[in-house]
């Protein structure tokens, strides 16, 4: 299953794309969705550490966190992301 997440800018889109995933270890670095401001989400990974990314706007908040869900609750795993211009493709299984 594969969704395309738009951000607010190419560097937010590089950023969502290296929080979320490692290609090396083929690891899913998130741990949970802490909170939603708008069109900005907060994710939890697994160091603990924090981080805010800022999307394009509320609606893909909402895709974004739908699609994540399944991952965080280790239902599914992400194999893949690729991030062109202020677009992250993202793909699980």
């Amino acid at each position: 299953m594969k969704v395309q997440i738009v951000c607010q800018d190419k560097n937010e889109a590089t950023k969502l794309a290296s929080l979320i995933f490692i290609k090396d270890g083929k690891e899913t670095f998130i741990y949970s969705v802490l909170n939603v401001y708008g069109n900005e989400i907060v994710i939890s990974l697994k160091d603990k550490s924090v981080h805010s990314i800022v999307l394009k706007d509320a609606s893909q908040v909402e895709i974004f966190t739908d699609f994540i869900q399944s991952v965080v609750e280790k239902a599914n795993q992400i194999i893949e992301t690729k991030a062109t211009n202020d677009t992250v493709e993202i793909t699980k299984n």
